[in-house]
């Protein structure tokens, strides 16, 4: 099995961040000289540290606001009033599958941030979610609604899983206990299994997926397999996101999705070909087409021995009689002598010429036996034959 373990690169990594640490504490770490900044290295300088501080903050959308590619809204605390000001690229919005408002409490994902030109601080997001379970079902609802009108989970767009498949794309989480099991029952078949490592856990994984299924885009497989295990709807927001729902639904290759849930199935199983609620589900139907051939496989090799095997039997009670039984073999030559001489004489019964020796002659007219006075007419030539010769000669008269 090949694995190539690839992480799509949607996020800082944490090499970036180490990096801009040691940038700041080398900056800010000038001993006994005097630093002077300007304004802009200053906020620089902040924003820095300032990304180090990712963090998920819960607030009620006070206000939002499209400008050019960024959406812009204020979290507001509602124990004590506070509020944030936030923004986000509206890309990174499409991608989160949220549809926000005002009065909406959601969580938002990112780092604060220093506006430079009025250097005034932000919550930069890359990411929002909905909080609360009636506010998660009644976007799935009508998410499902909405993609059921389109028919993307209609069965007539299913794909057939090709009978033999031997290059399969995984999607799934490396750390998890799925792949294990995924592996220990995978079967004997030769697999060449390429993977890609993902998040599979909440909203922050929808970007990893979806560079891992686009990446497989490119990647001579014969199907896509995607796996996590079981969870709440929290837990399956990724797989419930509108982007990559359709994604699924355009991937030229057939998808099988095991991923479990508790009780709504998620959208992206809905759009795939198969759906099954675990890893070793998903196995089974990579197995079967395999150990039916390896069954009649196992059928055929035992016809064919049993037939050679009754062949040889046949054949070995045929030298036995033959060699251990010499007076029957005798007899039976004798039968067959039997046979042959009874066809002589009876051949030799109906043989025409022995007629002609008994003194009978065969009369024909224009090639053809003469059998009655009316087959001839005066005039016609007669072919006469006996048994040592043929006169021709010629009919006078006829007389009934």
């Amino acid at each position: 099995m090949s694995s190539p373990v690839q992480k799509p690169k949607t996020r800082r990594g944490k090499v970036k961040k180490s990096k801009q640490i040691e940038l700041f504490s080398n900056t800010v770490a000038t001993g006994t000289e005097e630093k002077i900044f300007s304004v802009g290295q200053f906020l620089d300088l902040l924003n820095i540290g300032l990304r180090t501080s990712e963090a998920k903050i819960v607030g009620e959308v006070s206000s939002c606001d499209f400008r050019l590619n960024y959406l812009f809204f204020t979290l507001k605390d509602n124990d004590d009033g506070s509020a944030i000001n936030c923004f986000m690229w509206q890309r990174e919005y499409r991608m989160s599958g949220v549809v926000i408002g005002e009065g909406m409490e959601i969580i938002a994902h990112g780092f604060p941030e220093i506006y430079k030109p009025s250097g005034r601080l932000s919550f930069h997001a890359d990411s929002i979610e909905l909080i609360g379970e009636g506010a998660l079902k009644k976007a799935y609802d009508e998410l499902r609604q909405k993609l059921e009108r389109e028919g993307m989970f209609a069965p007539e767009r299913k794909r057939a899983i090709p009978e033999y498949p031997e290059e399969i794309g995984l999607i799934t989480s490396k750390t998890g206990a799925v792949i294990h099991d995924f592996l220990n029952n995978i079967g004997k078949f030769g697999y060449q299994i390429k993977f890609i490592d993902s998040r599979v856990e909440g909203q922050l994984a929808v970007g990893e997926l979806l560079a891992a299924v686009r990446s497989f885009r490119d990647k001579d497989i014969d199907v896509l397999v995607v796996i996590r295990g079981g969870g709440s709807l929290e837990s399956l927001l990724a797989f419930n996101n509108e982007m990559l729902v359709r994604e699924i639904s355009r991937f030229p290759k057939p998808v099988i999705c095991g991923i479990g849930h508790d009780k709504d199935v998620p959208l992206m199983a809905l759009a795939a070909d198969i759906a099954v609620s675990t890893p070793t589900a998903v196995t089974r139907v990579l197995n079967s087409s395999w150990e039916q051939a390896l069954s009649r496989v196992r059928l055929a090799e035992r016809e064919i021995f049993g037939a050679y095997h009754e062949a040889l039997l046949r054949k070995r009670h045929t030298l036995e009689f033959a060699l251990a039984l010499p007076k029957y073999f005798s007899a039976c030559l004798d039968a067959v002598n039997d046979t042959i001489s009874g066809y002589q004489k009876t051949i030799l019964a109906y043989d025409p010429e022995r007629q002609l020796k008994l003194g009978y002659s065969i009369a024909r007219v224009r090639g053809k036996i003469i059998r009655s006075a009316r087959d001839v007419y005066p005039g016609d030539a007669l072919d006469l034959t006996f048994a040592d010769g043929m006169i021709e000669t010629e009919v006078k008269k006829i007389r009934s």
